[in-house]
């Protein structure tokens, strides 16, 4: 179907209408050709009127429609960006939970600053777990275990700052088990080796008891005079004296 404009249905109204005439047999006077020509020009303003009104109700609908196909992409791209924005803060949230989470376990690999024997001393996590399984052993009963968990501890961490901890209860272990020999060697370790350790002078006053266990009086006295001779102002210097008491 062809379409025509209204520049182009104005014009053939007016050739139409100016043409009509000739169409009749006799001519129009003055008054009858001003009425025919308001009467064509009237008809083309009806014709305009009303394509007019089409065009602008074609116009109105499709800005009507245009607009709402933009409000549906408009809403359509906020739920995506609301969508997205969930997903980047829940991204975010994760990857901060996720280097807390690191930081921590990198944290419990470290080597942690722990007071032992009235020091401050740097302690690797698996130095400490060794240590505190190997105590638990002893203090549960479990001689044999904790003189073994003791043993392998000195050999794992020599230079421990639980070290001669380990080597006081490893002596204490042998003593439970009544192996004094092996416990005066291991104490023996700790007054050579640390003198200066809070222990060394307790590590003397279980030499005397291994001493006295294995019938050598005189040893076991040599320990407690040891005892008051290095270390007079401890506890255990007062222990060995009131030993060296009942000796008497």
């Amino acid at each position: 179907m062809r379409i025509f404009s209204k520049s182009t249905l104005t014009a053939a109204l007016l050739v139409a209408g100016s043409f009509a005439p000739l169409a009749h047999a006799g001519m129009f006077d003055d008054d009858e050709a001003r009425r025919a020509i308001l009467d064509i020009r009237n008809k083309v303003d009806a014709v305009n009127a009303r394509l007019d009104s089409k065009a602008d109700k074609s116009s109105s609908l499709s800005l009507a429609d245009q607009s709402e196909q933009l409000n549906q992409e408009i809403a359509k791209l906020r739920g995506q960006i609301e969508v997205l924005t969930n997903e980047v803060a829940n991204t975010q949230q994760r990857q901060k939970d996720f280097y807390v989470d690191l930081d921590n376990r990198l944290r419990k690999l470290e080597p942690q600053k722990v007071n032992v024997d009235g020091q401050e001393v740097s302690i690797d996590p698996n130095e400490q777990k060794s240590y505190d399984a190997a105590l638990a052993s002893f203090k549960g009963g479990d001689y044999k275990g904790a003189t073994v968990a003791f043993t392998d501890y000195l050999r794992r961490y020599p230079t421990s700052g639980f070290a001669p901890s380990a080597q006081y209860w490893l002596g204490n272990s042998y003593f439970a088990q009544r192996d004094y020999k092996n416990a005066i060697a291991a104490q023996q370790v700790v007054v050579r080796k640390y003198p200066d350790n809070p222990k060394a002078a307790d590590a003397l006053l279980n030499m005397s008891s291994s001493y006295t266990e294995s019938k050598d009086k005189v040893a076991a006295r040599k320990a407690l005079e040891q005892v008051i001779a290095q270390y007079p102002n401890t506890p255990a210097a007062v222990t060995a004296k009131e030993r060296l008491g009942n000796q008497k």
